[in-house]
């Protein structure tokens, strides 16, 4: 339970607690002790607690270390079975209802470590796999760790969990959407646009490979952020020195998350610089930061593409999913890119919070930990959920609308520039102004302006040919 010896009933739902700063009342039914409770009081702040991210990052390393400390022989085996049962519990969600407290605590995390401690320490004592024994919550399920290198730790555990599992999966997923989908237009081509206005064609498998070019980046930048993600400080305990901790603890923590996990992660090589600043946590952000850019970038080209349908490009159709107005019947909206942006909007705002979190370590201690771990497993998870909605819900089921492209196509004045080593510029920004100016297909007005026959300038205006850099590419 608590760090308090006796627990006695008390009236009115509630037990008393006790711990070094004296007595308080806990919920009869709460499986957390005191130090929880004072931290529940202590910040009403947001109403919401640590992400289950999180709390399953902590269930882990609790698990792992009570395995570890039994084969140092440093904990009871029954103890430990106890400790490492509990943890798993936790680490399953079957316990969430018992992690309250606010994200918005103290900056170590102390409240949540302590959270943990107690509710393992509880349910261990409930189990009885501990025999006779008393599990305490700092003694036994904090042996040998601290708030100071427990919650860096689950800091990356817990992030890279949600990378590789739901993250990574979700890019690759969207990725292959869109390749599939650029493969089935391969052959329809389009007019290209530099600053919103018409320029070169380009096929849609062309246009949607640098949507896949850039989920393909992202996914390497991620994973090469896990390279210094993965390397956990746990075992430094209080400031880095690893007082209280055998030396062969931290490396055979890192080992046994590696082997619950099926995930690898290493111990740190410098346990001062994994508690004293987070910068492979600020790098994480920053790569999701970056992928958020991306993301933007593929949702508003598809709203430019989708706008319409008469007044827009009008270019193509995305999947009619609700009604867009309240007011203008018949009215449909592009909203899955809408929502990819303002998750997006989310991600960036996260990445700036995160990055003033991670310059605020003075000395021996980041102290903005619990805000980087929520703004991060948010992030993730909510870049994970819009990407799989962007692909099953957008790109899977839109329409070409084949006639309104070709026809921009056919009239886009930019199309003379495939004669510029025929004629050279000057005249061909006569014809193109020309023909923008009298509404006619470029071929008409090259034709009359060079004398040269249809048989001559077609292939030189062959919108598929300029796709694939011309007759002279």
């Amino acid at each position: 339970m608590s760090s308090s010896k006796n627990t006695r009933a008390a009236a009115g739902g509630v037990r008393i607690e006790h711990d070094s700063m004296g007595e308080l009342q806990v919920p009869a039914e709460a499986l957390w002790g005191a130090q929880t409770q004072r931290a529940v009081q202590n910040f009403p702040i947001s109403g919401r607690p640590m992400p289950r991210g999180f709390i399953r990052a902590l269930g882990l390393v609790k698990a792992a270390a009570a395995e570890v400390n039994a084969g140092l022989g440093l904990l009871p085996k029954g103890v430990s079975r106890a400790v490492r049962a509990a943890a798993l519990e936790v680490a399953a969600g079957e316990h969430d209802a018992h992690f309250p407290i606010d994200i918005y605590q103290t900056g170590s995390g102390t409240s949540s470590n302590m959270n943990a401690n107690e509710v393992i320490a509880t349910l261990s004592n409930r189990s009885g796999k501990a025999g006779k024994a008393r599990v305490h919550p700092n003694d036994h399920v904090n042996l040998g760790q601290s708030s100071n290198d427990v919650v860096p730790t689950a800091i990356r555990v817990s992030t890279q969990l949600a990378v590789v599992e739901d993250l990574l999966p979700a890019l690759k997923y969207l990725r292959r959407t869109i390749d599939r989908r650029g493969r089935s237009l391969g052959r329809v081509v389009k007019t290209g646009r530099t600053h919103l206005m018409d320029a070169m064609p380009l096929t849609f498998a062309q246009e949607f490979s640098a949507w896949s070019a850039q989920l393909k980046s992202a996914e390497e930048r991620l994973a090469d952020s896990l390279k210094r993600l993965r390397r956990l400080p746990l075992g430094g305990t209080a400031i880095g020195t690893g007082i209280n901790a055998d030396p062969r603890f931290g490396a055979r923590v890192a080992r046994e998350l590696s082997r619950l996990t099926k995930t690898k992660f290493d111990s740190a090589g410098n346990k001062f610089e994994g508690l004293a600043a987070q910068d492979d946590a600020v790098e994480l952000s920053g790569q999701l930061n970056a992928l958020a850019v991306a993301l933007i970038k593929i949702a508003n080209d598809l709203r430019w593409m989708n706008s319409g349908p008469l007044a827009g490009l009008g270019e193509i159709e995305l999947p009619a999913l609700q009604p867009g107005s309240s007011i203008m019947p018949g009215k449909v909206n592009p909203v899955i890119p809408e929502a990819v942006v303002m998750v997006c909007a989310q991600v960036i705002g996260h990445h700036t919070a995160v990055t003033v979190a991670g310059q605020t370590g003075n000395f021996q201690l980041n102290v903005t930990l619990p805000l980087i771990a929520a703004n991060l497993l948010e992030s993730i998870q909510l870049l994970a959920n819009v990407s799989r909605l962007l692909a099953d819900d957008a790109i899977a089921g839109l329409k070409v609308r084949h006639e309104r492209v070709r026809e921009a196509l056919e009239r886009n004045p930019i199309l003379v520039t495939a004669l510029n080593p025929v004629i050279g510029y000057e005249q061909g920004a006569a014809i193109a102004k020309q023909a923008y100016r009298e509404g006619r297909p470029v071929l008409e007005v090259a034709m009359e302006v060079t004398g040269m026959d249809a048989k001559t300038l077609k292939p030189l205006l062959d919108p598929a040919a300029l796709a694939r850099g011309g007759i002279h590419g």
